[in-house]
């Protein structure tokens, strides 16, 4: 009856996510952007092997590399969570017109003490600060953000005049060191810059850690590198305040 919509074999993020080993680098990239090694070593596998596993998520475009630059050695890989979503809704609808993504939940009104998150890069003068207002604007009520960085520097008028664009005004923002932290507790510490999270900053009880491996808009040679940011910031927390989200949900 539906044959018009199957195709004769599963789409290819089925196919992909559908090996375990696949599967499990996919968990670990959803959680936080990661290097090779730590990779191999979460998921108990030859670097080697992993290695094989993660180009091909690659080729088929739900993961992206990027240098770190902190070492030039290494790369840091990153879960393209929208594309991803992309394919899985296509995969839906190439089995069945009625299976389908179903757009995501409001976020839920019961009452709770806003979670806390704190974004970390090398200057604190627009990654972070960025992130902080953003995460302010999108989250409401429900979280608390702070920025800080390991070598805090101006905030960047470029910064400032792409978040004016889109409403925020970050003008009056401070750069503050990460020491300023460390012994306030946080739900998340989040580290923008590959320099910072190579430190390891350590901070108060014990905080869910995650690193996005974003380029410093200030020295990056593509396009409108800061609205680029405030975009990759925009897409990141969206999906950060659904997990969020979900886990207080399940903790009611």
């Amino acid at each position: 009856m539906y044959s018009e919509f199957m195709e004769d074999s599963p789409p290819g993020v089925l196919r992909l996510a559908g090996h375990p080993v696949r599967w499990q680098l996919l968990r670990e990239l959803s959680r936080s952007d990661r290097q090779v090694g730590e990779l191999a070593a979460l998921v108990g596998q030859r670097q080697s092997l992993t290695s094989y596993h993660l180009a091909q998520l690659r080729s088929g475009g739900l993961v992206r590399t990027r240098r770190s630059s902190a070492d030039k050695r290494d790369t840091y890989y990153s879960l393209d969570l929208v594309e991803y979503r992309a394919q899985l809704a296509s995969a839906g609808l190439a089995l069945h017109p009625g299976v389908r993504l179903a757009p995501a939940e409001p976020p839920p009104s019961f009452p709770r003490t806003p979670v806390r998150v704190l974004f970390l890069c090398t200057g604190n003068s627009s990654r972070s600060q960025m992130a902080e207002a953003l995460l302010e604007r999108l989250g409401g009520g429900r979280v608390r953000a702070a920025s800080a960085g390991s070598d805090p520097k101006p905030v960047h008028p470029e910064a400032v005049r792409v978040m004016r664009a889109a409403g925020i005004d970050i003008a009056g923002r401070h750069p503050k060191h990460l020491s300023v932290f460390a012994d306030e507790p946080f739900d998340h510490v989040i580290s923008l810059c590959d320099r910072v999270r190579e430190l390891r900053p350590a901070f108060a009880g014990a905080p869910a850690l995650a690193h996005w491996s974003l380029p410093d808009p200030a020295t990056s040679t593509e396009p409108s590198p800061f609205a680029r940011t405030a975009e990759d910031l925009t897409t990141r927390i969206t999906f950060l305040l659904h997990a969020i989200d979900s886990t207080l949900e399940r903790s009611q």
